[in-house]
């Protein structure tokens, strides 16, 4: 068997929806990861029209749909009352926003991997060696695997991204003191499992997401959220429950001559807007197109990857800091500005349709041949 020309290098849901867009393009890809079994927990929940579209051809957007559970929109909470709700149900023709977990996102990603006879290959952590006009150089498990020759890797190895570091590429941002606690909890709750739910607190928000009839997602910058939940509402012991600290990050570069970065190791930022997954599977989507254009050599590809994605990358990261800044925020200026521009921008189509549509993933173009 002839060796793939491509390397995938992190089996999240970027590094998967790689490895099958490249196959649909007709290259076969190879993926490892340096993780002996898939992570447990997951803090990616929504799958957006943008990767159901990307998804369509691969047979994978129609079991997401089968799993998943549909939502109509969100709502915006003050002092115990609903401030506003932005509807999501007309914002694509085909598909909403589906609440399902990223670790059954990449369980079905997996599966179409397997059926087209890719594997995952666990327990092996890659290094670049180095590269040149030819083929990257990558080490296998420090070398102790051996050095092989690619003539691209797609590096979707995370926020703390290995080739990231020896490309010596900055990862320019600024990250939030607070840490923001996280519940995957059973609640009882007078809050509709149809919709989304921001509450607004002085201090700053807390994000509710039913998950199915019984558990309920909770994020918050507020210590002990749990004990702040609206009137009536009854939690159990979470099933679940983390904490991380939020970055809006971009790398300065996303590719440099044959290796490109994928995901989180080319941006992270806050779960509000649920982009994170989603970006890292278009930028799958990306990769993938340019590398098999015909007529394209691999460093072409690859500067046009970076050239199109970054702008991308930037915008994205730029608004979704924008909204969290404004969510989490204890200013009473800006606790003024949202009280009155919520109920407003609800009102105005124009508007609520440009939040939606950056929910949704369809504020900027989608990759094209």
């Amino acid at each position: 068997m002839s060796q793939p020309p491509v390397l995938i290098v992190g089996a999240g849901p970027t590094g998967l929806a790689a490895a099958l867009f490249l196959d649909v393009h007709g290259v076969k890809a190879r993926i490892v990861d340096a993780a002996l079994q898939p992570a447990a927990h997951s803090r990616a929940l929504v799958v957006n029209p943008r990767t159901l579209d990307l998804l369509a051809g691969t047979g994978v957007t129609e079991r997401m749909l089968a799993e998943g559970r549909r939502i109509r929109g969100v709502r915006f909470h003050e002092n115990g009352k609903v401030l506003a709700t932005v509807e999501a149900e007309s914002m694509h023709p085909r598909y909403g926003l589906t609440v399902l977990s990223q670790e059954r996102s990449e369980a079905l990603l997996t599966e179409a991997l397997l059926a087209r006879n890719i594997p995952i290959e666990r327990g092996l952590r890659a290094g670049c060696v180095g590269q040149d006009d030819n083929e990257v150089r990558v080490a296998l498990n420090g070398a102790s695997d051996g050095e092989r020759g690619y003539a691209a890797v797609f590096a979707a190895d995370g926020a703390r991204s290995d080739f990231r570091g020896t490309l010596e590429i900055g990862f320019s941002g600024s990250s939030y003191p607070e840490p923001w606690p996280l519940y995957d909890v059973p609640l009882e709750t007078p809050l509709d499992r149809d919709h989304a739910h921001i509450l607004f607190y002085p201090e700053g928000m807390i994000f509710l997401l039913a998950l199915n009839d019984e558990i309920w997602r909770v994020i918050s910058n507020l210590p002990n959220p749990l004990a702040r939940l609206p009137t009536g509402t009854v939690s159990s012991e979470p099933i679940w429950e983390s904490s991380f600290h939020v970055a809006h990050r971009v790398a300065d570069r996303c590719a440099i001559d044959r290796i490109a970065l994928g995901g989180d190791a080319a941006h992270v930022h806050s779960p509000v807007g649920a982009r994170g997954m989603n970006l890292g599977i278009e930028d799958a989507a990306a990769f993938a197109m340019y590398f098999t254009a015909p007529g394209a050599n691999p460093m072409d590809a690859l500067e046009r990857y970076h050239r199109e994605r970054h702008a991308v990358h930037k915008g994205v990261v730029r608004r979704v800091h924008a909204v969290t800044a404004m969510a989490r925020s204890s200013n009473h200026l800006v606790a003024s500005f949202r009280h009155t521009a919520l109920p407003w921008m609800s009102r105005m189509p124009a508007l609520s349709e440009r939040v939606l549509r950056t929910v949704a993933g369809l504020d900027h173009p989608a990759p094209a041949p």
